[in-house]
């Protein structure tokens, strides 16, 4: 890096730059990466747990299990789960709010790490144009230059091209890591979020059969005294 400084004569200030953006990408990516990481939990463990308590209608349970969980796929189950007596179209609406709030947060610095992806590669060829511009403006003038200055020249020019290069293609590859790993996650919140409106709804559906069950076991019953008044009349 050190070389390439001193190689790149007047285009200086643009191989600091592009270092700056570098260093900008390598923060951004750790930062991304040790929040998705403390934010992923195991939504198979996760709904089988939840799932568990919700068929035995302990949503309270429910709740605090997801409240102890990080992570958006918690936030939105819970948010499904506080609202567990509505219709199953309104359930829908609640998880798709939930995950829709959840997005801006998995998605923060993304577009400035592909932003430097897609800028860098143009601030080198910047400072290629320029340097050639310096390169070639004394032959201009003066109508001749030496072969050693032409090179030189040129090759200082090239400094910067090849740095953005090397800054672009490193960001734009955490980047696609990164934009993979939100875009996973959004589907675990998705499947959490439909997962816990199916089981609200076996739930529910259970406790109608029970009741069912229970009134017309109490009509069987009711049936049976009356026939055994009538036939001891």
């Amino acid at each position: 890096m050190k070389e390439l400084i001193t190689q790149a004569g007047t285009l200086v200030p643009l191989i600091f730059l592009l270092l700056g953006c570098s260093i900008i990408a390598v923060g951004i990516f750790l930062e991304r990466l040790f929040f998705l990481q403390r934010s992923s939990v195991v939504v198979q463990d996760l709904l089988q747990g939840a799932g568990n308590l919700i068929g035995r209608k302990n949503y309270m349970e429910a709740l605090t299990v997801c409240a102890g969980t990080p992570g958006p796929v918690a936030r939105v189950m819970r948010a499904v789960l506080t609202r567990h007596d509505a219709a199953r179209e309104e359930l829908k609406q609640v998880a798709q709010e939930a995950g829709q709030l959840e997005v801006p947060r998995l998605e923060r610095f993304l577009g400035t790490l592909v932003a430097i992806a897609y800028i860098a590669p143009l601030l080198g060829l910047l400072g290629t144009v320029l340097g050639l511009m310096d390169t070639f403006g004394p032959v201009t003038l003066n109508g001749s230059a030496t072969s050693t200055e032409m090179s030189r020249g040129i090759y200082s020019s090239l400094v910067t091209s090849a740095a953005g290069m090397a800054v672009a293609i490193p960001a734009y590859v955490l980047y696609a890591y990164l934009a993979s790993s939100v875009k996973r996650m959004m589907h675990d919140m998705e499947r959490a979020g439909i997962e816990t409106i199916n089981m609200i709804m076996v739930s529910r559906m259970n406790s109608d059969i029970v009741g069912f069950r229970e009134g017309a076991r109490a009509v069987v019953e009711d049936k049976k005294r009356k026939a055994g008044g009538t036939a001891g009349r």
